[in-house]
């Protein structure tokens, strides 16, 4: 599509407001029947006449006379046999009867065949014509004729056949006799005869009665014909048999006529004495006939909207008459049901309804209420009797009466009359010397669209204005008769106008040709480019007069071929105004007329020129200019006590007939669906048949009318013609005028142009008015208005365009079935494809996807691995037909799937691959245009990975060219839209991968390419295709799509992939990720001061990530810090956050990350590195250190828990835990659970945990970890230690005793020592065991050994028996410490265990064995060369250690017998140590 044919979207859519807008005014300017008869009481004449000058309104196409051969039996019955006539319109044929002869004949054209039936010896009374109902008779007899005698009701059955190119489907009549159903008529004479439109058969018998013949296949004790009376009950029936009719002295007021109205299905007769009867037939037309009202005195009914005509005063001296009713057509009228002519030539219109509609809203396209059910009859108006004299030329507001002498009575005379969608035929008899024909119609003028700077809802122009013509005729009138259009063009405003409710076509069993033809009703403005002009045949006692309304475009077309003076064209335009005028013109030059003769190019060119001509169209000015200049006063200047009204721009009749006759070309579809589900019951949306609304044939034919009107304009625009030619170097303020990249210049109508044209805002100055120093601002020239014009009429064409293109496509699906191309729509789609307007599918973007989707199912048609063709088979008429619809770069896009299909069906791996480039290299210069959720699943399953990653990037920079993605700087609303797109194209690679990985994702959209079977891959392929599309996307510079990469891989599983392909922007991402970016370390505090950060488990799953991948880098100290980082994240939850053995494990490894860095340079050298791996390895330690003090608060709390469960009554409550009378159980589980969602530092772990529960071993671990990591301060740890271990002790005897105690002490004293005196005081312990032990020992309540208390203090201070006998020397030196002699004596005893204990270990030491072997050897003989081995130092320390604690013995005031054996231990270990001899009792 080359530059001047592309079309803008944007354009389209403001044209389709425009023409949205004029559909809507359109509506609304036609009112109501009844509105219209309210308005027009109070215009100034109701009727008007048709200028001399222009070609006539009504012309009598031809006359002939009737068939020779009736005029030849009348002639021999002498004219006094029995004579009826009338026509069928159905079957296009008049009928006579001449005493028992009836005779058929075209009426429409002459055929001279008038073929005769007389097969009853009776003389004909009455004749009608219904259809036949279906499965009675064979398929041939498509209508049954109803003859009435006196005697018998007959049958017969008629054939109608075409001729031999079907243009005449009624060419040949010919009629069956049925001589079963024939039935007596039971002496009753029917008057007249009529029929519903779904075959229903009711005759009007002289007797007053109403009768239904009913018929039928079987006969059983049933005839197949039966009469059935409808309208009497069981007594009347009776007194007919029985009862002598002389007898009857009740006068019969027989039925003269009966009419139907098949929308309402309301049966309305008229008797001899003008009574009318109403009666119903139910919802459907199916139910028994009920009669409902009767009105005897329709003449003394008031009317309240009487008029009369001023210019004459009729004679009423005579009572009038009813000359003939007919029904109103629910396009005319919702509240007036029924009218009756009068012989006087008043109308009256009767309504069924007790209400009427007149504050009713009119118009749109909501469509006509349910009909009112009938209760009654009322005349609701009166129409005056139309003018005499008319061809003397009726004026305006004027009657000439010429031809009439004084004395003539001024009323008219109706013999007959004859009404149908709104055209009154008289039969004026008043003049006595000739009968003339009175017709009256719409006046076309009157329906003219206003402009649209006028209001819609003044009174005058919604008053019903007629215009009469006269026909002299020669006999008199006995029937008049539409001649239907024909059933191919029936047929086609039927499929246009059917789903339009108001104009009345509804379920009622009507023909297409009746229903087309209350389209007349409209008025011929709306239709002339639908209907041919409108054709009426009289039937006179002289022969058959054919007679055609002229429209208003017939008119002007004779006025430009009969070259009239201009004046008379000017005038025309006038009358019609500029808008409606040159709409016609425009139709003409685009020949868009329904006429039965093409239009020559003389008259084209000529009404191509009106329509450009500024002196008949008018020039684009402002609306507001004549108010401007309304205000000035006549001296010049300003009247201040007015409002002056803001100019805006009204463009020329020119652009109003343009969007009238596009509105109108459109009106059949705008606001309607193109598809519709048939199908039953109330899901048929979901499981129904979806298909095209309109047939092929009607979308064709509009199609062609809105090409032609296109191309009209088109040429125009290309040759420079009208405004074209004015503009076209002038150039647009924004762009080009002509071929729409400006602004949004779309409309004229005064509601939208300052919307729409808001971008002409420059002001200018006119020059001065009068004398008046002032100047009037005027913000547009001329030329501006001239520009603005031509882009908002250039708007309509892309429309026009546009829609003639949707036309075609839509044809195109319809040839291939749209129900199975839709078949792969989900219901979604599906339900989106059924509620699509034509109006959405033109002008909106959701029209335009749904159309691709629809070609994508029309080349999957043919491209498919059943398809029927290849993509050059339709895509050449796709192109040609609706290129804007599919573009080139959709060519491109199928021919890539049609290698994709032969990709999937090759066997050889070659060519599969490379068929599989051959798609990715069409697809890659049209990425923006492909759907390519779809094809890249194909691309999948032939393993083409590159196109899968490539393809997707390609459009997400083509959806986002300026990278509205990655600048922060814009409106939130746009980033966030540009950031959507570009996921939703990302989501197919990743959508790619979690096929490889194995993760279910989400279905994809409907596909137009059918998926194909993919073989199983084994896990060495699904990481080769893997490790692919990483590394491929990781080559792209699209920042957002790494980020978008990364984080769907660790969702579903690939974080080693991650790790291992990961690009440069990996560490930053991970970063962000966690929320916390790492900071570039420069100096030991940077790392030393890392507090706990709230972290979700989302987040610390890339934090540990970013760790591993520091540990895989190498990166040792970084590795460290962020494991820091995971080990103290807070949480709420324990099922949120790490449990401790998994922060240990954290820590843990950050401590090995830290040994390591000190083995490696970080990027740090020197003094600095050193410093730095030191503090943050003493950081990491510590926080582990109290992380497993933490863990082991938490084992002790939960046994502690656990025991206190088992034995509740047990249970003892900690010395400052929970208050009295609470549970410990609970609370020793609830301070577990705290302790399992944090990290805790040392002092709360103390004071709140630890101490609380009396946990005292654990809090001497933390004492002696406080002191020896200087936290805490010596002294007060120390005094504090020494309380603890009182407590532990105590806590130890109190539970096992001694024994308890020394288990205590070896198992937290080894821990603790060495250590300073906080840490493990000695004094303290020694005294308060020794004490202990004494007590116990003395009171008998535990039997302890004299070496328990003396070896578990060895054992605590790992072996070191110095350390412990200066402990024992100490305390036995302070007399007040140690006053009790007992007391003293046990110390020593303790003594000399450990003076053993210390030889034993030195002089184990020194021969290389053991404590145990040392015992043996001191045990034994041994030499002086052995006792040499012990350092002479240690053995003279414990030497005279024993020889002074024997003199401490001695001085004890105690008995010898307790005294003397620790006496003896002393000396004898010391004798052991100088003396060479054996120590065998040692």
């Amino acid at each position: 599509m080359s530059r001047e044919e592309e079309i803008a979207l944007r354009d389209v859519t403001n044209a389709g407001l425009v023409i949205s807008n004029r559909i809507g005014r359109e509506l609304a300017t036609k009112p109501d029947l009844e509105e219209a008869l309210e308005a027009s009481r109070y215009a100034s004449h109701p009727y008007s006449s048709h200028p001399r000058e222009w070609p006539p309104l009504v012309e009598v196409v031809d006359t002939w006379e009737l068939p020779p051969v009736l005029i030849e039996r009348y002639n021999a019955a002498g004219g006094e046999g029995t004579a009826l006539c009338g026509t069928f319109p159905e079957i296009r044929r008049a009928w006579a009867s001449v005493d028992n002869s009836l005779f058929l004949w075209r009426f429409d054209k002459r055929d001279d065949q008038c073929p005769e039936y007389s097969g009853e010896e009776q003389a004909i009374c009455a004749v009608g014509l219904t259809k036949s109902k279906p499965g009675i008779f064979v398929e041939a007899i498509q209508y049954l004729l109803i003859v009435a005698t006196p005697v018998e009701l007959i049958l017969l059955g008629v054939c109608c056949s075409g001729d031999i190119d079907g243009s005449d489907p009624y060419a040949e009549v010919s009629l069956q006799p049925l001589p079963e159903y024939t039935i007596a008529s039971d002496g009753v004479t029917m008057t007249c005869i009529t029929c519903t439109d779904k075959g229903r058969i009711f005759l009007a018998g002289r007797d007053g009665h109403i009768y239904e013949l009913l018929y039928t296949t079987t006969s059983r004790w049933h005839a197949r014909c039966r009469k059935v009376c409808l309208t009497a009950g069981v007594g009347s029936v009776i007194s007919r048999w029985v009862v002598p009719s002389v007898f009857k002295f009740g006068a019969v007021d027989p039925i003269v006529e009966m009419v139907i109205d098949n929308e309402r299905q309301i049966l309305y007769a008229r008797t001899e004495e003008m009574k009318i009867q109403v009666f119903v037939l139910g919802p459907n037309g199916e139910a028994p006939l009920k009669k409902i009202a009767e009105e005897r005195n329709l003449f003394s009914q008031r009317d309240p909207h009487r008029q009369t005509t001023g210019s004459r005063t009729p004679n009423r001296s005579v009572k009038p008459s009813v000359v003939c009713i007919s029904p109103l057509s629910t396009l005319e009228s919702k509240w007036l049901h029924l009218v009756a002519v009068l012989s006087d030539g008043r109308r009256m219109y009767l309504s069924t309804s007790p209400s009427n509609g007149n504050n009713s809203a009119v118009g749109g396209f909501t469509g006509f209420p349910n009909h009112h059910k009938p209760s009654c009859l009322k005349v609701v108006t009166t129409r005056p009797s139309p003018p005499l004299g008319v061809t003397g030329g009726i004026t305006f507001g004027a009657l000439s009466l010429a031809g009439r002498t004084q004395n003539d009575d001024l009323t008219l005379k109706v013999e007959s009359a004859y009404y149908s969608a709104g055209t009154v035929v008289f039969s004026d008899s008043s003049p006595q010397t000739t009968s003339s024909l009175l017709l009256v119609s719409k006046d076309s003028s009157s329906q003219a669209s206003l402009p649209g700077n006028l209001p819609t809802s003044s009174r005058s122009s919604r008053a019903l204005r007629e215009i009469v013509s006269s026909q002299p005729l020669e006999g008199r009138m006995l029937s008049v008769s539409d001649i239907l259009p024909l059933p191919e063009t029936a047929t086609l405003v039927q499929s246009l106008y059917s789903e339009l409710e108001f104009c009345g076509f509804e379920n009622s069993g009507e023909s297409y040709e009746k229903a087309s033809g209350k389209l007349w009703a409209r008025g011929d403005l709306s239709i002339q480019h639908v209907l041919p002009r409108r054709k009426i045949v009289v039937f006179s006692t002289m022969g058959m007069m054919e007679m055609v309304f002229n429209r208003p475009i017939d008119i002007l077309r004779r006025l430009f071929e009969s070259n009239k003076p201009r004046s008379i064209l000017e005038d025309f335009f006038n009358r019609f105004g500029a808008g409606e005028a040159a709409g016609m013109c425009l139709m003409l030059a685009a020949r868009l007329v329904s006429s039965e003769s093409l239009i020559n190019n003389v008259v084209a060119e000529k009404a191509a020129e009106a329509f450009e001509d500024p002196r008949l169209v008018g020039m684009a000015q402002l609306d507001g200019s004549s108010a401007l200049a309304s205000t000035r006063t006549t001296a010049g200047g300003f009247s201040m006590g007015q409002v002056v009204q803001e100019a805006e721009p009204v463009f020329s009749g020119a652009h109003e007939g343009l969007c009238l006759c596009s509105s109108r070309l459109l009106f059949p579809l705008w606001e309607l669906p193109v598809m519709v589900t048939r199908g039953e019951g109330p899901t048929s949306d979901n499981n129904g048949v979806i298909v095209c609304r309109l047939p092929a044939s009607a979308m064709q034919f509009l199609e062609n009318k809105i090409r032609s009107l296109e191309k009209f304009l088109r040429s125009r625009r290309n040759q420079r013609r009208g405004l074209y030619g004015c503009v076209a170097g002038m150039g647009d303020f924004t762009g080009s005028i002509l071929y729409g990249a400006g602004t949004e210049l779309s409309a004229g109508d005064r509601n939208m142009v300052r919307n729409l044209f808001g971008a002409y805002s420059r002001v200018n100055e006119s020059n001065d008015v009068g004398s008046s120093n002032k100047r009037q601002r005027l913000p547009y020239s001329p030329a501006e208005l001239a520009a603005m014009e031509v882009r908002a009429m250039e708007c309509v064409r892309q429309l026009l365009l546009r829609s003639a293109e949707a036309l075609f496509l839509l044809q195109l699906i319809c040839q291939h079935h749209v129900t199975r191309l839709v078949q792969g729509f989900d219901v979604t789609l599906r339900q989106a494809l059924v509620q699509l307007t034509f109006h959405q599918l033109v002008c909106s973007e959701d029209g335009d996807h749904i159309a691709t989707r629809l070609i994508s199912a029309l080349m999957e048609h043919y491209t498919g691995p059943d398809g029927r063709g290849t993509v050059d088979d339709v895509s050449a008429r796709l192109r040609e037909g609706c290129p804007s619809y599919f573009k080139e770069s959709d060519y491109k896009f199928f021919l890539a799937v049609e290698s994709l299909e032969r990709a999937a069906v090759t066997v050889e791996t070659v060519e599969k691959e490379n068929l599989a480039k051959e798609a990715f290299n069409f697809l890659s210069k049209v990425p923006e245009s492909a759907d390519l959720r779809t094809v890249c699943k194909r691309f999948e399953d032939l393993r083409f990975y590159e196109a899968v990653v490539r393809l997707p990037l390609q459009k997400a920079q083509a959806l986002d060219p300026a990278g509205d993605a990655f600048n922060d700087q814009i409106d939130p609303a746009i980033r966030e839209h540009a950031i959507a797109q570009r996921v939703q194209c990302y989501e197919i690679i990743t959508s790619a991968l979690c096929s490889l990985k194995g993760v279910t994702t989400q279905n994809e959209f409907g596909s137009p390419i059918r998926p194909a079977a993919r073989p199983i891959l084994d896990q060495a392929s699904r990481k080769k295709y893997i490790s692919q599309i990483v590394q491929l996307g990781v080559q792209s510079p699209d920042r957002l799509f790494h980020e978008y990469l990364y984080r769907t891989m660790i969702d579903i599983g690939l974080e080693d992939e991650v790790l291992e392909y990961g690009g440069p922007d990996l560490v930053p991402f991970l970063q962000n990720a966690g929320r916390e970016p790492m900071q570039e370390v420069r100096a030991v505090s940077a790392a030393s001061h890392i507090g706990q950060t709230s972290v979700s488990s989302y987040q610390a799953k890339y934090i540990d990530l970013l760790a591993r991948y520091y540990v895989s880098k190498r990166q040792h100290v970084l590795a460290a810090h962020v494991l820091l980082r995971l080990a103290e994240r807070r949480s709420t939850d324990p099922g949120d956050g790490p449990t401790l053995e998994q922060r240990r494990q954290y820590l843990s490894n950050a401590v090995l990350q830290a040994k390591s860095a000190s083995n490696t340079t970080d990027g740090l050298v020197g003094s600095n590195r050193n410093a730095f791996d030191a503090g943050l390895l003493d950081l990491l330690e510590g926080k582990l250190a109290v992380l497993r003090f933490q863990i082991k608060i938490k084992e002790e709390l939960d046994a502690l828990a656990s025991r206190s469960e088992d034995s509740p009554g047990t249970s003892e409550s900690a010395q400052n835990g929970p208050p009295p009378g609470s549970n410990i159980a609970n609370v020793a589980r609830e301070k577990a659970k705290e302790l399992s969602f944090n990290l805790k530092n040392i002092t709360e772990l103390y004071n709140e945990y630890a101490a609380p529960f009396e946990l005292w071993e654990i809090c001497l671990e933390m004492l002696y970890f406080a002191t020896y990591s200087g936290d805490a301060d010596s002294t007060t740890t120390s005094s504090v230690a020494r309380e603890t271990w009182a407590r532990l002790l105590d806590q130890a005897l109190s539970t096992g005793g001694i024994a308890e105690a020394c288990s205590v002490l070896k198992r937290v004293g080894s821990h603790l020592y060495p250590g300073d005196v906080g840490g493990l005081p000695l004094d303290t312990l020694c005294l308060h065991l020794e004490k202990a032990a004494l007590e116990r020992l003395e009171s008998g309540a535990e039997q302890v050994g004299d070496e328990d208390i003396a070896r578990a203090l060895l054992a605590a201070c790992k072996g070191a028996s110095e350390p412990v006998l200066n402990t024992y020397d100490q305390l036995l030196s302070n007399g007040a410490v140690v006053p009790s002699p007992s007391l003293r004596l046990r110390l020593l005893r303790s003594v000399l265990v450990v003076l053993r204990e210390w030889a034993m270990a030195a002089l184990a030491q020194k021969m290389g064995t053991s404590a145990v072997g040392a015992s043996l050897i001191l045990g034994g003989t041994f030499s002086l060369e052995q006792t040499n081995v012990m350092n002479k130092g240690i053995r003279d320390k414990i030497t005279s250690a024993a020889n002074r604690f024997m003199t401490e013995v001695r001085r004890l005031a105690l008995p010898q017998s307790r005294t003397e054996p620790v006496y003896r231990g002393f000396r004898e270990l010391e004798e052991s140590l100088l003396s060479p001899y054996s120590f065998d009792r040692f």
